[in-house]
């Protein structure tokens, strides 16, 4: 092998790898630079550079790297996953009038949202405690080598070759700046004359992160991160002034910011210092104790770190700002705390000419070209998400601006909600992603609960969430009751008080659906709230009036192609219609736009039951059930027809014995109960059980005679073929023929009394005189 001498003056090194080995001054220019080829990791678009990737930073000739199988991974197949099931396409162009629905009628101020502290008073995060600043200090601060690349182009640097070991200063082969992963400061310098270095912290994109005392503000210990390194002491003004806003930015949840000083031809932010633990060391703290496998957050706590620090990106949004560069390693949890660290990727929305900060695997893939936005914090939050939760092989590469499919993800296959919410925070489309951090906040409360509820059990549910979108079940006029249809069960949409027609709509109130109506078409002015009560005034009027229905969906979406309330309307009427299929893909649409929400989940069950999807609607009925009081009555029923037609008798009785007593429907499931055991061909015992289902309950005469007759009819029948049972009692009367004889008869007699024609009433006479006793031979 040739080597190069170095041509620096009094150098005594060669040139290595495209610098030299001595005092790590580049090659000339004209000097063949090493070779270069595509990098063969999966989904990455560099080129080997200086033996590395100047993209992902894998070395030349490795191997490209395969996602292995988890080996807890179900069969890619899941039976009751509703995300495999046809939805109707939302969205072309954002209105860009639209906006929101759910932040208007929040407002701007996200402490509407607070919760409280870790968990939102649902799940139970682990206490850190807190890091005593003086012990936080690194004795020896050193940069990995796999952490080296040059600050300017991302390019590999400083790493080992061979025997020779990695330097820690030098020039990049690739965009010949100089590098350096040495302390700047050191302890005992004073910085601005009022902060005294103590030692390194951390190292972060800008350098080395320092702690220091505050020697004007009785020594308090304080965080120094270098913010522009420049010979050039108007540039290094300059930039101080650019980042003066951060000193605004005063929120609970977001490090403060103290100061802004120079040294020595550097500037630095001074920021409060936050003695906790990032949640990346968190993780790795948990792979080092599971000997070195992933062990991933369980995923109410992931959520319950993201609920809590939602707020602050709401707040800097308010201001106009983006976060831009979210990640595990931002989060800092002190106590029961957290907070919103390092700042420095901090910048204006209407911003177009700062330097972006990203990370691969966090960065949303329309960064690059059109800039950060709240949509692109949004993707970074959803990221962060997917990492805490999951061991996401692949993230920085093969699935650098995807969600892995659902068959390689269990906990996709166990949490379909949880799917949905990260495929719509992570959408490669930043207008297919939540729009503000507070709706993203209210999605991901409503999938927290359904988490919990399903690691507590249905017989949890024994409390309830109000929506901020819908309605309770049963809340239209057609109830819950058998003679409700379908769309009747579900809930309505609660009105948008922000809609331009709010005020007049509040004098519209007639009850009469055709005439409120006529009142509705003739409206002053037409809004979305105005479509939508049209929607619904035409759905209660009639089949006749159904085509009301579409137009009105149709207006909406050419308005807003995103409006999903205008395609939980189109579901609604596809229910009316007796299009199951029409409504379950409507309501799948919905289901993925708000996935925290209950009401479309109820509705895509009961349109998956009538389609015979029973698995798919099986899983969501019991999620439904188990997550929210008000929605196991109808989940119950729902579940209980379906283990009906599949002759699950035992299934069916589980199900409606989930309604409880103080549910308005409890009466309707006992009495469905008592028919189900009476029908059954179970013999006495399920007779005796069928009228004890119903004994206390306070129903209506005639339904229970009838119910009684058909009891005691089926029992005298099992008694002449097998033989009494006068240890058993069927509603008070022992299980002989005599007795059950007694009963019938007297019921037929009650049931004649109550006829409404005298042809019924002799019908009924002449069966009780036929079952008398004396009538026996």
């Amino acid at each position: 092998m040739t080597t190069i001498a170095c041509t620096q003056p009094g150098c005594t090194g060669s040139i290595e790898d495209g610098y030299c080995n001595v005092c790590g001054s580049p090659v000339a220019a004209a000097t063949p630079a090493p070779a270069s080829g595509g990098c063969t990791q999966p989904g990455c678009t560099g080129t080997y550079v200086d033996g590395y990737c100047d993209v992902c930073g894998s070395p030349a000739g490795a191997a490209a790297a395969v996602d292995e199988p988890d080996p807890i991974s179900s069969p890619s197949t899941v039976s009751r996953a509703s995300n495999r099931l046809a939805s109707t396409p939302l969205g072309s162009a954002r209105a860009a009038q639209a906006g929101s629905k759910l932040t208007r009628r929040l407002g701007t101020s996200s402490t509407r949202l607070r919760g409280a502290r870790l968990g939102a008073g649902l799940t139970h995060v682990p206490t850190i405690p807190a890091i005593d600043a003086s012990k936080a200090i690194l004795a020896n601060p050193m940069v990995p080598e796999d952490r080296r690349n040059c600050p300017s182009c991302g390019n590999a640097v400083g790493r080992s070759r061979g025997d020779q070991p990695g330097r820690s200063e030098g020039f990049c082969p690739k965009c010949r700046n100089p590098f350096s992963f040495s302390p700047k400061l050191k302890d005992g310098d004073l910085v601005g004359g009022q902060y005294l270095v103590r030692g390194c912290l951390a190292h972060g994109g800008f350098g080395w992160i320092y702690m220091a005392q505050d020697q004007n503000v009785s020594d308090r210990w304080v965080v120094l991160k270098g913010l522009l390194n420049s010979e050039d002491p108007d540039a290094v003004a300059a930039a101080i002034a650019e980042q003066q806003f951060l000193a605004r930015v005063e929120h609970p949840l977001i490090v403060e910011i103290y100061n802004f000083v120079t040294h020595e031809g550097a500037g630095y932010i001074v920021m409060e210092y936050v003695g906790g633990t990032s949640l990346k060391t968190l993780l790795k703290q948990r792979m080092a104790a599971n000997n070195g496998q992933y062990d991933a957050l369980p995923i109410d706590q992931a959520i319950a770190y993201l609920l809590e620090i939602l707020p602050a990106f709401s707040y800097l949004h308010d201001l106009g700002l983006v976060y831009c560069d979210f990640k595990p390693d931002n989060i800092i949890q002190v106590g029961d705390a957290v907070k919103l660290i390092d700042l420095g990727g901090v910048r204006r929305i209407d911003d177009l000419d700062s330097a972006i900060y990203g990370t691969v695997g966090f960065q949303a893939p329309e960064v690059a070209e059109v800039g950060p936005s709240i949509a692109s914090d949004i993707y970074t939050l959803g990221r962060t998400l997917c990492v805490l939760a999951m061991e996401f092989r692949g993230y920085q590469s093969r699935y650098v601006t995807s969600l892995p499919p659902v068959g390689e993800v269990p906990l996709f296959q166990k949490y379909d909600s949880v799917y949905r919410l990260l495929a719509k925070a992570c959408a490669k489309d930043p207008a297919d992603r939540f729009q503000t951090a507070d709706e993203f906040r209210v999605q991901l409360l409503g999938v927290l609960r359904e988490v919990v509820a399903d690691k507590q059990g249905v017989q949890a549910a024994q409390h309830s969430a109000s929506s901020l979108l819908f309605g309770t079940p049963g809340d239209r006029s057609g109830g819950l009751g058998d003679e409700a249809a379908p769309w009747q069960r579900l809930p309505s949409l609660i009105a948008d008080d922000s809609d331009k027609m709010a005020g007049w709509l509040k004098t519209v109130s007639v009850p009469d659906a055709a005439k409120r109506l006529e009142l509705l078409v003739d409206a002053p002015e037409s809004s979305a709230q105005i479509l939508l009560e049209i929607a619904g005034a035409a759905l209660e009027a009639g089949p006749d009036r159904y085509e009301m229905v579409d137009t009105a969906v149709s207006d909406l979406l050419a308005a807003d192609p995103w409006e999903w309330r205008a395609v939980w309307m189109a579901g609604l009427v596809a229910l009316a219609r007796g299009d199951a299929p029409g409504a379950q893909s409507a309501f799948n649409a919905v289901y993925g736009q708000v996935p925290g929400e209950l009401a479309p989940k109820l509705a895509l069950a009961i349109a998956c039951e009538l389609s015979g999807e029973f698995d798919v609607a099986e899983g969501l009925y019991q999620t439904c059930a188990r997550t929210d009081a008000n929605y196991i009555a109808p989940s119950a029923f729902g579940l209980a027809a379906i283990r009906t037609k599949r002759d699950n008798l035992d299934g069916a009785l589980a199900a409606l014995d989930l309604v409880p007593p103080t549910s308005g429907a409890y009466v309707r499931a006992r009495r469905q109960r008592a028919g189900l055991l009476a029908g059954s061909g179970r013999g006495l015992d399920a007779l005796a059980q069928a009228m004890a289902s119903i004994d206390s309950l306070t129903i209506d005469p005639v339904d229970r005679a009838t119910l009684t007759a058909d009891v005691f009819r089926n029992a005298l029948d099992q008694v002449l073929q097998s033989g009494p049972q006068p240890g058993l009692r069927i509603d008070g009367r022992v299980a002989t023929e005599p007795a059950l004889r007694d009963g019938l008869e007297a019921t037929y007699r009650q049931l004649a009394a109550a006829a409404q024609s005298r042809p019924e009433r002799i019908a009924l006479v002449d069966l009780a005189n036929n079952v008398r006793g004396w009538t026996v031979r």
